[in-house]
Order: C-alpha cells, then sequence, then structure tokens
C-alpha cells in the first residue's frame, strides 16, 4: 500500500481531538450538579409519595402521564452521571472524576430504588389487564414497555430486595467491575521503539503496532500488554469469578435457568436464535483459518497469534492523520445519503469526540448517548486506517441514536443490542466500499482495504462468538463451583486453537488474553451480540446493494424505531431481514467468503 486516499472534503483542518462535555455541566465542581441532583431526589420523593400503592387503580391516562414523569427523572439522572463518567474515561488517573463518578452513581442508585416501586407495582397487575393497557391509545407510547414489564413479571423481586441489589452492587459486582478498569488504566507497559525511534507505551499505542510491518515489533508489542495481564492473572481471574457469582445467585433469586437466560430475557433473543448464531459460526471456522492460510502463503511465513493484523506488504502503511480520516469518513457517508453526512458532521463542528491518544485512557471505542441530546464518541485514534474503521463504527452508533432521538421517548430510546450494532457495521461497510472505490486498479490498495475489512469481519462474527464460547463454559463451572485462573487459561486456549486450526500458531501469552475482554466483566453475552449484529448489517448491506437509495428510508425507519418494538419484527418490516431464518446466517457468511475470492483475485 503505497498511497494515501484522496478526499473530496475540507472540513476544516487542525480538528479538536478532546471532546467538548459543557453540553453536560462546565466542570466536575459545576455546582448545577448538585443542584440538579437536589431537584431530583424532591420529584423523586414526590412521585413516591403521589404513586406508591396506588399504581393497579391508574386508569391508562394517569400511567401515561407518571410514565413521562419518569422519563424525565430518568434523562436527567443520565446527564449527571455522565460528565464524571466521560471524564473518568477519558483519563482513569482522574481522582477527582473518579471520587464524583462514585458518588453520583450512589445517588442514582438512591434515585432508583425510590422508584423502582412502580415498575413493580406494574407488574403485579394481572396479565388480562397489562394486556389491555397496552391496546390502550393513551398509552401507544409505551407498548412494547408494557410488553417487557409483562415478560419480566415472573423474574421480579420485592421492593427491599430490589432495593438491596441495587445498593450491593456498588460495593460488589460493580466495584469489582470498576476495579479492574482503575487497575487497568493504572498499569505501566514495557515500552517498544517504533520505526521512527519514539515510544509506543499506552495499551493503545502498543495494539496498534500489531499492525506494524516488523515481526519483532509485533511480538514485543503483543508481549508488553500480555506480561502485564500474565502478572496479574491471579487478581483478573479472581474478579471475573466474583462477578460470574455474583450472576449467578442473582439469576437463581429471580427464577432464570442461568446467567444465559436471564440475558437472553434482557435482551430479547430468544435461545433457538441464540443457539443457531453460535452452530452456523461454529460450521464456518474454516473462512477463518482459510483466510489466515492464504495471508501465510502470501507473506512466506507462518502466521502467528500476534501477526493476525500484520500489513501484506513490506512497504509502511502511510498514516492517514485525524483530520484526513474525518473527511474521509464524511465523504463516505455522504455517497449514501447527504443529511446522514450532515449529522454526523455535527460531532466533529461540535467537538462530540475524544480521539485523543493518552496516559490512563480506558481502553477500546465506545459511544455514549444521552436522550434529550446527543451521543459522545471515545476511541484512541492512532493516524492508521484501524482507527478510521473504529472510527466509522462509533459514528454508526452515533447516528443511531440521532434517528432515535428524533422519534423515541426516553423509555424507547435503548435498542437490544442486536439492533445497536447494526448501524456501526453498516457503516463499515459503506465506508469499505467508497474507499475501494477510490482505490482503482491499484491492487496493492485494494488487497489493504480487503484485508482490513475481512479481519474486522473475522473478529466481530468469529473472535466475539468464541468470547460467548469461554462465557459459556464459565458460566457451566461457576454454577458447580469456584473459576480458577487454570480453568480460564486453559479454556481460552483450547476454544482459540479450535478456532485457529493449523493457519495460526498460537503463543503461550494468548491463554492470559481474556483479561482484556472487557465486556465478560461489564455485562454477561454481550459478545455474541457483536456477531449476530454484523451478520444482520452484512444481511442489510446485501439489501442495499440489491436496491439501490431504495433502501434507505426504510433502513432509516428502523433506525429510528429505537426499542419501541420487537426487534426481529422491526427488521422485517423495514429492511426486510430475518434473522430467525438460519438462511439468513448462511447467506450473510456467505459475504464472506466472496470477499475471500476478491482478496484472492488481487493476488
Amino acid at each position: 500500500m503505497t498511497e494515501t486516499i484522496s478526499t473530496d472534503r475540507a472540513i476544516s483542518t487542525n480538528l479538536s481531538q478532546d471532546w467538548d462535555l459543557s453540553d453536560l455541566y462546565a466542570g466536575l465542581d459545576d455546582p448545577k450538579i448538585d443542584a440538579d441532583l437536589a431537584e431530583l431526589q424532591a420529584r423523586s420523593s414526590e412521585f413516591r409519595l403521589t404513586y406508591r400503592g396506588n399504581v393497579a387503580m391508574l386508569g391508562a391516562g394517569e400511567i401515561a402521564e407518571a410514565l413521562q414523569q419518569l422519563e424525565a427523572i430518568g434523562q436527567k439522572t443520565d446527564y449527571i452521571v455522565a460528565y464524571p463518567m466521560l471524564t473518568f474515561s477519558a483519563n482513569t488517573r482522574n481522582e477527582q472524576a473518579k471520587q464524583v463518578q462514585d458518588r453520583l452513581l450512589e445517588a442514582a442508585t438512591d434515585l432508583e430504588n425510590l422508584l423502582l416501586f412502580f415498575e413493580l407495582e406494574l407488574k403485579n397487575i394481572s396479565v388480562e389487564r397489562l394486556t389491555k393497557l397496552q391496546a390502550n391509545p393513551a398509552l401507544a407510547d409505551y407498548h412494547h414497555y408494557l410488553h417487557r414489564i409483562a415478560i419480566d413479571r415472573p423474574h421480579k423481586l420485592s421492593e427491599d430486595v430490589e432495593q438491596t441489589r441495587n445498593k450491593d452492587s456498588l460495593t460488589g459486582r460493580q466495584a469489582f467491575v470498576q476495579l479492574r478498569s482503575v487497575h487497568l488504566g493504572e498499569q505501566e507497559y514495557s515500552p517498544v521503539t517504533r520505526a521512527d525511534g519514539s515510544s509506543a507505551t499506552t495499551d493503545a499505542e502498543l495494539s496498534a503496532l500489531l499492525y506494524d510491518a516488523d515481526p519483532d515489533r509485533r511480538l514485543a508489542a503483543y508481549t508488553s500488554v500480555r506480561d502485564v495481564l500474565q502478572e496479574h492473572n491471579s487478581l483478573y481471574s479472581y474478579i471475573l469469578n466474583s462477578v460470574l457469582q455474583d450472576h449467578r445467585l442473582e439469576s437463581q433469586m429471580r427464577s432464570h435457568n442461568s446467567t444465559l437466560h436471564k440475558q437472553l430475557v434482557a435482551d430479547e433473543v430468544t435461545e433457538s436464535v441464540f443457539r443457531a448464531i453460535m452452530d452456523g459460526t461454529h460450521q464456518r471456522f474454516d473462512l477463518f483459518q482459510r483466510y489466515y492460510r492464504i495471508k501465510s502463503n502470501a507473506l512466506s511465513q507462518p502466521i502467528r497469534i500476534c501477526d493476525l493484523y500484520a500489513p501484506w506488504s513490506t512497504e509502511p502503511t502511510p498514516a492517514i492523520a485525524y483530520d484526513t480520516g474525518v473527511a474521509t469518513l464524511l465523504d463516505a457517508l455522504t455517497q449514501f445519503d447527504v443529511n446522514y453526512a450532515r449529522r454526523a458532521e455535527e460531532f466533529f463542528l461540535n467537538n462530540w469526540v475524544d480521539a485523543k491518544v493518552r496516559p490512563g485512557k480506558r481502553g477500546g471505542a465506545f459511544c455514549a448517548y444521552y436522550h434529550g441530546k446527543h451521543s459522545y464518541l471515545l476511541m484512541s485514534y492512532t493516524e492508521d486506517y484501524n482507527s478510521l474503521f473504529t472510527l466509522a463504527h462509533e459514528m454508526g452508533h452515533g447516528l443511531h441514536f440521532a434517528w432515535i432521538d428524533d422519534r423515541q421517548t426516553f423509555f424507547n430510546s435503548n435498542p437490544p443490542l442486536v439492533s445497536a450494532e447494526v448501524a456501526s457495521t453498516f457503516n463499515e461497510l459503506l465506508l469499505l466500499d467508497y474507499l475501494l472505490d477510490r482505490a482503482g486498479d491499484d491492487p496493492a490498495l485494494r488487497r489493504a482495504l480487503l484485508t482490513q475489512h475481512i479481519e474486522d469481519l473475522l473478529n466481530l462474527i468469529f473472535r466475539q462468538s468464541t468470547i460467548s464460547r469461554l462465557e459459556l463454559a464459565l458460566n457451566e463451572r461457576a454454577a458447580s463451583g469456584t473459576i480458577t485462573r487454570d480453568f480460564v487459561n486453559t479454556t481460552w486456549r483450547d476454544l482459540y486453537a479450535e478456532l485457529c486450526g493449523d493457519s495460526v500458531e498460537l503463543l503461550d501469552a494468548h491463554q492470559y488474553d481474556w483479561a482484556r475482554i472487557g465486556h465478560i466483566y461489564f455485562k454477561p453475552f454481550y459478545c455474541y451480540q457483536y456477531t449476530a449484529s454484523s451478520l444482520v448489517s452484512l444481511a442489510c448491506y446485501q439489501q442495499y446493494q440489491k436496491q439501490g437509495k431504495n433502501f434507505i428510508p426504510g433502513y432509516f425507519d428502523l433506525l429510528a424505531s429505537g426499542g419501541s418494538a420487537n426487534q426481529f419484527e422491526l427488521l422485517r418490516q423495514h429492511v426486510g431481514v430475518d434473522l430467525e431464518d438460519t438462511a439468513t446466517i448462511v447467506n450473510a457468511l456467505k459475504y464472506i467468503e466472496q470477499r475471500l475470492d476478491e482478496l484472492e483475485a488481487t493476488l
């Protein structure tokens, strides 16, 4: 790859890579935070005094009015917690941000405990009456919310137990999750010298070196991070065991069959769909292995686990500066729809993106959405195409929520996570085809773009489903005893060995790699949803390729639907994609096969 992609857009130069959180508050010591908190406490207490013990006697219009009050309280509660959380994510070494976040999370939990009676009393209403309420026009905006109430009825606890669970989480499960984040943020990594002589010392910088042309440098960067994970293997496995056991106990308390069942109910996904995704991806491990055999043959060298993202060319991959990357992404989105691109441009014009690489910054990337305002995006932009695709991914989330904010109430603003990941992967597909079009007949450039894309898909579809297989094994073991570090290490190594076959050489250090996977701590069985949504996104993109611009109105309707209805029905209705049909999974995986054929044609 010997040239960068040119862009037609001149948005600006020297874009800020620090986000501006002033839409929320002026600072951690802004007196408005405590003023808003006092107002929320007063409103919540008044709400409790008005409605507690009376919910069963309310008419449909009165329930709608009460739900609107709850939405307003929930929206503002999110704002006060957001500011320190975002500040802390940008710099986990900021002690003041951590202290303010801890204080406000406790205050938010107190508010939640004051108000949770309302939902519990709704769950005590008979199924027959709930069904009638769902059909009442006064509650049209809350049809799916009430549907969820009915589904959750068998799993509710008493108010005092629910309150205790919420309180305990702050010093229990959530505290362990936070401990891992804080501990990782404090770690110092052995520096690795880049080709230009500078040192990579942060997780983000070392991870970027996995794309470096020098195999020794890739190994050193890979080892630097895993050495830290090995050093603290006992701590991270202890934290993981504590989190798993807490989920197991909660599942039992709520009469769920398992932690998997508890999470699938929350995700609005049937176990049959989950198993179809696990089985469908397991049957196509050959795609993962085929790609890395192609890569090994092309590079005339074995592929080690630290070489998964090695460049195909011995020439250094050119950097893509942040300003250029932003302009390129906006051009790609403009080709899809100009209004879509303009809404993306707002994120940069208003400084809603934190892309700067800095010590102590939380690893990975995320989009944090606040109903009634907008989203904030966090990532560490390391001036490469991988970072550009990460930016496209998180921007997909931001645009999804922008469409939701236009149409949905607070309770309908968070789609189930299978749907929530669709726009992010779709954005990456738009970017890829734009870049391929601009690459022309340059085989090296086309190959670099295709390999970037294929490797991302292999990660989302096969690595993420492998993480869910790890969780299945861990939760099965947790049901009968303690999770030891040896069990986690061995299970992770064996699962990855099955995925890789003889196409990738595992290193001993890979057995500790699981500790980097934040989602197995933050939320159980999150990762299969990346796989599911990637398959859905590929299916959507296949529809877009067939229908052209006629696809866009239905796609925007899908985005705007948020969590207002069953996600599988919305997919069928708006874009003609049926994830409950196993043929959708089969056909989506054929997309990867076609890309592999296209890649081989460049060799």
